[in-house]
C-alpha cells in the first residue's frame, strides 16, 4: 500500500474495478478534492458534462486543473466538456484512471492544487 504525502487524500490503492482511499474503498468511481474523496458514479465518458463533477470545482482557490481518469484506458472527453473547463478556466488532463491516480499522488507530494475525477476500472 502506498503512503500519502502531501495534502489531500489520494488513491492508495486498487479494488475490484474500484480505489482504496485511505480504509475506503470506492467500487464505482471517486472524486477527490483536496479536502475529501467521494463516491462517483460517473455517466459515458461521451455523455461528460461540468455538471456531472458536482461542487468538486467550486473550492478556493480554484483548482490548477482536472485529472481525468478515463478508466482501463485513455479515452478523450467531449469536446463540449473541454470547452466548459476552459470557460471555467481550469485545465484539464484525461489519461486512463491508474495514471491518473499515480499523477494525482506525485501532485499532492507537490503540494498542488488539483482535483480527480476516476472513472472505474472496468
Amino acid at each position: 500500500m502506498r503512503q500519502e504525502q502531501g495534502a489531500g487524500p489520494q488513491v492508495t490503492g486498487f479494488s475490484g474495478t474500484g480505489f482504496k482511499v485511505r480504509d475506503a474503498v470506492f467500487p464505482d468511481g471517486v472524486i477527490l478534492t483536496q479536502e475529501e474523496a467521494r463516491t462517483w458514479t460517473p455517466p459515458a465518458i461521451d455523455a461528460l458534462a461540468v455538471a456531472d463533477l458536482g461542487d468538486a470545482l467550486e473550492s478556493e482557490p480554484r483548482p490548477e486543473f482536472l485529472l481525468l481518469g478515463t478508466g482501463v484506458k485513455l479515452v478523450q472527453p467531449p469536446a463540449a466538456f473541454r470547452r466548459a473547463m476552459e470557460e471555467r478556466g481550469i485545465g484539464i488532463e484525461a489519461m486512463d484512471s491508474r495514471a491518473a491516480a499515480r499523477t494525482l499522488a506525485l501532485l499532492r507530494a507537490e503540494e498542488r492544487w488539483v482535483v480527480a475525477a476516476l472513472y472505474p476500472l472496468g
